[in-house]
């Protein structure tokens, strides 16, 4: 299964595509999607879309994990970082992918084991359990998002492999 994992921004929205094979992980590649800050906010949601769809178009993932936002101080702030999440969600849904949503803590803690971890220390992980991945910042939270989404896709495959076994045997 080759699944894309997302970590969304208006400026700066990470990616890391990772194929994964049972408990075997392998990096794919990962990268950002850059908005120029200049140009009104339907124009650089648009470019976000353009890009995101050109990776989609290259890496073809079969689904795509994303990052839920935390809610900002900064009211602005937290309605164009929702907006962004918006096109990101948008993006591979368009394309008829599943697309799954991961609260941060949650992403920390299947990464590093502890859902407060700083960005530093998921970066480290992320290299250490993706070996050739050098990735830093965004691009590293969004591989982060796509390990996270391939241990609990494979919990709950097991779950309901077992609940439709369970229910064959009544």
């Amino acid at each position: 299964m080759r699944l894309i994992g997302l970590d969304p921004g208006l400026r700066r929205t990470g990616w890391g595509v990772v194929d994964a094979d049972g408990n075997r992980l392998r990096h794919v590649d990962c990268g950002v999607v850059a908005v120029a800050e200049s140009g009104t906010l339907a124009e650089r949601l648009a470019a976000l879309f353009r890009g995101l769809t050109a990776v989609l178009d290259r890496y073809a993932p079969d689904v795509a994990a994303v990052e839920e936002s935390f809610v900002n101080r900064n009211a602005a702030s937290t309605l164009k970082l929702g907006l962004a999440r918006g096109v990101v969600l948008l993006a591979p849904a368009e394309r008829g992918l599943p697309v799954y949503e991961y609260p941060a803590n949650l992403i920390k803690k299947s990464v590093v084991g502890f859902g407060h971890a700083e960005k530093r220390q998921v970066a480290l992980m992320v290299r250490k359990l993706l070996p050739g991945a050098d990735a830093v910042a965004d691009a590293a939270d969004a591989l982060a998002v796509a390990i996270c989404h391939a241990h609990h896709a494979r919990s709950a495959h097991a779950w309901a492999r077992r609940r439709v076994a369970d229910e064959a045997r009544r």
